[in-house]
């Protein structure tokens, strides 16, 4: 009998194969359909990338404006998904809105004849940052924003319906960045989940909507969320470096650094650490960029840990004024391109998903009837 690998968490388990994404183990060998990311970040938009991810190439000059015009004639949100926002409580977490929102939507707008699965793809991607902030909005000061605006991009639209102005070019172009960088990392937690579900042959919105409960998991994509909150903690490097070295010796959990995946770097990272920098002297910071750096450097010298995406994330978004709340939320804004190409994928080739498991619970034994079992 053939002996089954054993993995706690399916670390190193090759669960299935994938045209999507390679992520390599050295820290430089993350591609997306091909693509190493160093040369994703340095195109156009977020768009050219989810249209790679979800139609398979990239688009030409015609497709990605017209790409990007179906994208913005999708925004509009139906009055009933508005209603059900307006009732969520205001101290909902918003990734709860998120979940609640997609499945609802699936009810609106069922997957069938008149709705294939990328013209849903295309839909969650319009419509996630008028979600997200219409919600946000009506709790915060009662207003019922127009989920429509006149921004080309996800990421200029996205801060336009937050701020309520024009956004900063810079501001713009950092999250435009980090859309990329989020949008896809093969088979982890969050597609996984996506995958499973679709695997049952389940709709389109249940596989986002299972994605979309894996990513609010703070293991998984809380983590620029955990690393602000540790960033804003200190007020310069040496403090931060005298409650880091505390910490550590307490053996908590530092949030932002190593990766499942990656063994030497992140090769996201540096992309993300650059933007960060670039912002935080922008708006005249001296105390958030310089308190990273040395966390940064004292994780390296006593953990030999780097950090991961998510940790300079959180200081970028910082800078462009979006509430560390919604760090997490606007991860669902990117990553639901990997999503959808994995939804497709999966379909194309479809087997359920169903691992075993090694049973560590009582040999077998005899059932007593209630009635001759002794009492305590």
């Amino acid at each position: 009998m053939t002996q089954q690998k054993s993995s706690s968490g399916l670390a190193g388990v090759v669960a299935g194969t994938t045209a999507i994404c390679t992520v390599g183990a050295g820290g430089e060998n993350l591609h997306y359909r091909g693509y190493a990311i160093q040369d994703l970040v340095a195109g156009d938009c977020f768009e050219e990338v989810a249209y790679l991810l979800i139609y398979g190439e990239l688009p030409t000059v015609p497709q990605l404006v017209a790409y990007e015009q179906r994208l913005i004639s999708l925004r509009v949100l139906p009055e009933a998904l508005k209603n059900v926002l307006e009732l969520m409580p205001g101290d909902t977490h918003p990734m709860d809105v998120l979940r609640t929102a997609c499945s609802f939507l699936g009810n609106l707008e069922p997957e069938g004849k008149q709705r294939d699965q990328y013209q849903i793809a295309d839909r969650l991607l319009a419509t996630f940052p008028g979600i997200l902030l219409y919600w946000y909005h009506f709790h915060q000061n009662g207003n019922r924003i127009d989920t429509q605006s006149d921004e080309d991009h996800v990421a200029g639209h996205f801060l336009r319906l937050l701020h309520g102005e024009a956004p900063k070019p810079e501001w713009e172009r950092a999250v435009n960045i980090s859309l990329i960088l989020y949008a896809e990392h093969e088979f982890n937690a969050s597609t996984f989940a996506a995958r499973v579900t679709a695997g049952t042959l389940s709709d389109f919105y249940s596989a986002i909507t299972s994605a979309i409960g894996t990513l609010r998991g703070p293991l998984h994509g809380g983590a620029n969320e955990a690393a602000m909150a540790l960033i804003e903690q200190f007020d310069s490097p040496e403090m931060a470096e005298a409650g880091l070295r505390r910490m550590l010796a307490n053996k908590a959990l530092v949030m932002g650094f190593g990766h499942r995946v990656y063994k030497v770097s992140d090769p996201r990272s540096d992309i993300i650490k650059q933007w960060a920098k670039t912002l935080s002297q922008d708006v005249g910071d001296h105390v958030l960029y310089p308190v990273s750096e040395r966390i940064e450097a004292v994780m390296q010298k006593e953990k030999k840990l780097f950090p991961n995406l998510d940790f300079y994330s959180a200081s970028c978004y910082h800078f462009c004024g979006i509430p560390t709340e919604l760090f997490t939320p606007l991860f669902v804004m990117s990553r639901i391109t990997g999503w959808a190409a994995h939804v497709i994928e999966q379909r194309e080739n479809n087997k359920l998903i169903r691992p075993t498991a090694d049973y560590t619970g009582p040999a077998p034994r005899a059932y007593v009837p209630i009635g001759e079992r002794p009492v305590a």
